[in-house]
């Protein structure tokens, strides 16, 4: 037999949601190895800096009480929303799969650059005004450790527990490599004859090296965690060091460089440019949590109205993130992907009388394109980007003339409406279906795509 029927025939035994029974699988072991191997790396790593801690004492207790005091007000003043992983609905939307989000969760940099900064600073110290220190990589980890841990402690109250382990591991990988970088070499006088530009060029290299390592384990946690391919997550990861990671790289070598000088004064100083930054992430993750509500209400619509099954859009919307992270979408891309599936269906409140099941790929393609301009209409008075409104209005096209997003909902939407009803083959009928379709209907990198992501849909769960 081909290889295309053997993938067809383990699809039928299992892989593709109500095609059968499930047989045991080890392919979701051998995915979560990498996140069991992290977690076990970053816990051993812990308990033996603990335990030498504990028997040689803490080395200059003031300083180590400072940046303990700022990295875990970095933490508190994580937002909340940042902290929590969304759902993740099944491909296929049969059921909902728990530990699913976008990003890994904020570890080194995301959304808590003040405890970033401060674990990075201690990390690569020197000097604290003019004395040279002798806290060594042992007293580092242990100390952003429990500073990071404690505060920690009101998400996990809140039962925000999801991603408090994947951000700890981070921070005690990345700050563990910054340290022991840096901290051996010090004190045994490497850098002695380092000393202006150079020094400070120093520690911005080794900073830069320490969150490329993170953006890596990132990755690496994000992958284990959904099955997510790789390489999108790892670019994903890599475009946002620019952003905040620059500004948390800086901050740490100024905060080096200040406390060497001034000692601790500097600490409080340097601090609030940071904590102005967190207040404004939290407002823009406010502000994009509350548009992200306003769309989903609105995509419901179609379904109070009675032209749509219930779930509907939600469910195209997880899928097709799905195929689209399949297909190597950036996080923008996504975005404007998740916005345009969910209001998909707009268009046909414009219709007098309701499609039957709201199954549009079987109208004409007269019809289609009507609905879907009408909808694209309804989407910018809604005050959505153009980018979404476009998704919508080109989802009947040609799917060579169609733009990524739009091939996209077009394909797993007909493939939603396929499956609804049907037994169990249906899935696989359904995917049939549109790979016959794909000679002038469906884009056949979108159709193989969606194959992929529901014969793996299990892994992760």
């Amino acid at each position: 037999m081909a290889p295309g029927g053997d993938r067809r025939r383990d699809m039928a035994r299992g892989a593709v949601p109500g095609a059968g029974p499930r047989p045991a699988r080890s392919a979701p072991v051998t995915l979560r190895s990498p996140l069991a191997a992290l977690h076990a790396t970053a816990a051993v790593l812990v308990a033996v800096c603990l335990l030498a801690t504990l028997r040689s004492g803490v080395q200059e207790r003031p300083v180590a009480l400072a940046f303990g005091v700022l990295i875990a007000v970095g933490e508190l003043t994580l937002p909340h929303a940042g902290c929590v992983p969304p759902t993740r609905t099944r491909p296929g939307g049969r059921a909902p799969l728990s530990g699913g989000s976008r990003t890994s969760g904020p570890g080194l940099r995301g959304t808590a650059p003040l405890g970033a900064a401060g674990s990075l600073s201690y990390a690569l110290l020197g000097e604290q005004a003019g004395h040279p220190t002798h806290h060594g990589v042992v007293q580092v980890v242990s100390v952003v450790f429990a500073a990071s841990l404690l505060g920690s402690v009101p998400h996990l109250a809140r039962g925000q527990e999801g991603s408090v382990p994947d951000r700890l591991t981070r921070r005690v990988l990345a700050v563990g490599f910054a340290a022991v970088c840096f901290q051996p070499l010090y004190n045994r006088g490497v850098f002695d004859d380092w000393s202006g530009p150079a020094y400070a060029l120093l520690l911005l290299a080794l900073l830069v090296l320490t969150v490329l390592c993170d953006t890596v384990v990132a990755a690496a946690l994000a992958h284990s965690r959904t099955c997510w391919p790789f390489g999108p997550l790892l670019r994903d990861e890599l475009r946002s060091v620019p952003g905040i990671g620059s500004a948390v790289c800086a901050t740490g070598a100024v905060m080096a460089l200040a406390v060497a000088v001034v000692g601790l004064w500097a600490l409080p100083v340097f601090s609030v440019p940071l904590l102005l930054t967190q207040r404004s992430l939290r407002r823009y993750a406010a502000v994009r949590a509350t548009y992200r509500q306003t769309i989903a209400s609105l995509a419901r619509a179609t379904e109070i109205a009675g032209y749509t099954p219930a779930g509907h859009a939600r469910r195209v919307a997880a899928l097709s993130q799905a195929v689209g992270r399949d297909l190597g979408l950036t996080e923008p891309e996504l975005t404007v992907l998740e916005y345009a599936a969910l209001m998909h269906d707009i268009g046909q409140l414009s219709l007098v009388d309701p499609v039957p099941a709201g199954a549009t790929a079987g109208l004409p393609v007269a019809e289609q394109r009507r609905i879907a301009l009408l909808g694209g209409a309804v989407v910018r008075q809604t005050g959505a980007s153009a980018q979404v409104a476009r998704v919508v209005e080109r989802q009947a096209d040609p799917y060579p003339e169609q733009p990524v997003a739009a091939r996209i909902v077009r394909v797993v939407n007909a493939y939603e409406e396929k499956v609804r009803d049907a037994g169990p083959g249906g899935p696989l009928t359904a995917l049939e279906e549109l790979r016959l379709g794909t000679g002038g209907d469906y884009a056949p990198e979108v159709v193989e795509a969606l194959g992929r992501v529901l014969l793996n849909q299990g892994c992760g769960a």
